[in-house]
This record gives C-alpha cells, sequence and structure tokens, in this order.
C-alpha cells in the first residue's frame, strides 16, 4: 500500500525549486533502476547522471528549453545500445556464470539460440529493443523517487541525436532514449501540482480473460 501512496503523489513536475536531493536517495533511485528486470538479463542501457549546470544548459537547449533540466538537482539520461552482437552478448553472460560460480560454457546453448534471433533482425529492431529494456529501469527509477519523495519527470522531448552528441554517445555504442529531471517541486508556480490525478478507469484499463 505504501507504493500505492507514493504514486498518488507523484506527478509529472513542471517547475522545481532547485534544490538539491541528497545523494543517498539519487544512489537508492538508481540501485532501483540497476536491480531492474531485462530481456534475457542482458542490461542493454547506462545510466548517465549529469549535475554540471553548464552541460544542463546545453541539453535544455534540445530539449524544447524544458525548465526542468536546469532546475532539477540530477538529471538522468537513459542510453541503450545502438544494437545487439554477439561479443556483447558473451560479455555479460561470462560476467554472470562467473559471478554465480558456474562452469564457463553453462550459456553457451542459451547465447547461440538468442543471437541466432537477433543477428538477422534489423539495426533499427535492436536499437528499439534496447530501448524498451531502458524503459522497464525507468519505471523502476521513477517508482523509486516517488518512495523516497523526490520529483521525477520523464521526457521523451529532446532532440535525441543532439544529446547524443553531446555527450559522446556514439562512440560508446549508444542512444538516449529517455532523460529523467530528479529534484523538488516548487508548489509556489508549479500549475500542475493541485490539480487532480487523472487515470483510465479500472473497468476500462483492465481487461480479464477467464
Amino acid at each position: 500500500m505504501e507504493l500505492l501512496k507514493s504514486l498518488e503523489w507523484r506527478y509529472a513536475t513542471k517547475k522545481m525549486n532547485g534544490n538539491i536531493v541528497p545523494q543517498e536517495k539519487v544512489d537508492y533511485i538508481i540501485e532501483a533502476a540497476r536491480l531492474a528486470p531485462s530481456s534475457s538479463g542482458l542490461q542493454p542501457y547506462q545510466i548517465f547522471v549529469i549535475t554540471d549546470k553548464e552541460l544542463l544548459t546545453k541539453i535544455q537547449a534540445i530539449a524544447f528549453n524544458q525548465s526542468q533540466i536546469t532546475e532539477c538537482s540530477h538529471l538522468l539520461v537513459f542510453a541503450a545500445w545502438d544494437g545487439y552482437s554477439l561479443e556483447k552478448i558473451e560479455k555479460v553472460f561470462a560476467r554472470t556464470v562467473a559471478e554465480r560460480g558456474l562452469p564457463a560454457n553453462t550459456m553457451d546453448d542459451y547465447k547461440q539460440r538468442l543471437w541466432g534471433m537477433y543477428e538477422p533482425l534489423s539495426q533499427e529492431w535492436h536499437a528499439t529493443h534496447a530501448a524498451k529494456q531502458a524503459y522497464i529501469a525507468l519505471g523502476l527509477a521513477m517508482a523509486a523517487a516517488a518512495e523516497q519523495k523526490v520529483d521525477a519527470t520523464p521526457m521523451e522531448g529532446f532532440v535525441a541525436p543532439e544529446l547524443d552528441k553531446i555527450l559522446g554517445l556514439e562512440a560508446l555504442g549508444l542512444k538516449s532514449a529517455v532523460i529523467l529531471p530528479l529534484g523538488y517541486r516548487d508548489e509556489a508556480h508549479d500549475w500542475l501540482v493541485n490539480l487532480k490525478k487523472v487515470r483510465t478507469p479500472k473497468e476500462v484499463f483492465v481487461t480479464e480473460i477467464k
């Protein structure tokens, strides 16, 4: 029930007050994202945590001048792999079996089946699939932020290729997927803060098939 109360409390904060989120809360939110599930456990994404004001100003300029980007305490950029490769999959699986104390060849058959499915698919499919995994982590980060009473506003409103250039993501084999400013609401100046949360009614949202 506490999680639901926290989700009732959160909203897409439109105006932040510039106050700093304590590092332990930021760490908690990032750890929730790190622990998120992903397809085949590959975690094909990274999170960039940005606090540099000059850099945030550059990002705001390619994000429709949304004020939360420069008013936030920390900006999380979820950047997904631009594609899968056998080398990337092998690296993840090697770490998995090593940390579990299993024989090195334990996941070889699964690895080959997985790459056999992924290899024929387009680069666009790869990038889209990886970005979907990043969104799972985004959801858990937002829930953790709500639990910590930290405001978090998910944003797709930015020019992704420009953000990729600013952060040098192409050289890392990554593409920006979504960004998440963390901070505290400016209740005196946020038009959305006191409006009722509206969601699709349960009887419409849920279809039970028995």
